[in-house]
């Protein structure tokens, strides 16, 4: 029997179930083999050197009880290249959201009729109450609203709190829409609306106790009457529980 023939035998061995693998024979022959081929020329290292690889892929492929020996390290992991055709992720720029239009400069709605001075002040302004012209859309019979704001020594206005009726009348008889403050911190408005009657006395229930609002007169329509609750009476945001209005007899409206 000669080397190749030996080599060929070592590896039929591994081809039998109940046959365990010797590494070591098949790997001697194929280092004879090599060695002794290497001298015949080119072409028959070349043999030698696809038989030695396959020697390789054998003792890889047939696991081996028990596991790895110590220190073997495990057959490399090959990792496949990203699929032709994908394309790969497109990098767009950003550009910067322009800032919002903001209404600059633009003149306070003009009072209609006189200012009602409410007699509180914050710092230098007065706080008034003043009418001013609205429209809501599909609501032909309301035009106005009761604006809250305060005016400086130069007469300049700067409106807080405007509330309107968003249905019906304006003028019909009865309160209208009431103006909570519930965010002003430096210049707290007093609790504010309107009623159209004649009406003498406004009382509001808070807690179960009466606060007599202060009244006065629109100078466009004196059936409109305009009252706000003082804030050492009532705190600006509280709600009212109830709300009265009374004429000169004291008969409730």
């Amino acid at each position: 029997m000669n080397e190749l023939e030996r080599l060929r035998h070592a590896m039929r061995v591994t081809e039998r179930p109940d046959a365990a693998l010797d590494l070591a024979a098949v790997l001697r022959e194929g280092r004879r083999l090599r060695t002794r081929r290497r001298i015949a020329g080119a072409g028959a290292a070349t043999l030698a050197a696809g038989l030695a690889g396959v020697v390789v892929v054998v003792a890889v492929g047939v696991p081996r009880p028990g596991g790895p020996a110590p220190g073997e390290r495990p057959p490399p992991v090959a990792v496949a290249p990203p699929s032709a055709g994908v394309s790969p992720p497109v990098e767009r720029s950003l550009e910067p959201t322009p800032p919002p239009t903001v209404a600059r400069d633009v003149p306070p709605p003009k009072a209609l009729g006189r200012l009602v001075d409410s007699g509180v002040r914050h710092g230098d302004d007065r706080r008034v109450y003043y009418f001013v012209r609205v429209a809501v859309p599909g609501v032909p019979k309301v035009s106005i609203g009761l604006a809250a704001g305060r005016q400086a020594p130069d007469g300049s206005l700067t409106t807080d709190i405007l509330v309107n009726d968003v249905e019906g009348s304006d003028r019909s008889a009865g309160f209208h829409e009431i103006g909570y403050d519930e965010r002003s911190a430096a210049a707290p408005v007093p609790t504010f609306g309107y009623f159209v009657g004649p009406a003498q006395r406004i009382t509001g229930a808070v807690d179960g106790r009466q606060v007599d609002a202060r009244l006065a007169r629109w100078s466009v329509d004196k059936q409109v009457v305009i009252f706000w609750f003082e804030p050492t009476q009532l705190t600006p945001g509280e709600r009212l529980d109830g709300i009265i209005a009374r004429d000169s007899s004291g008969r409730r409206l």
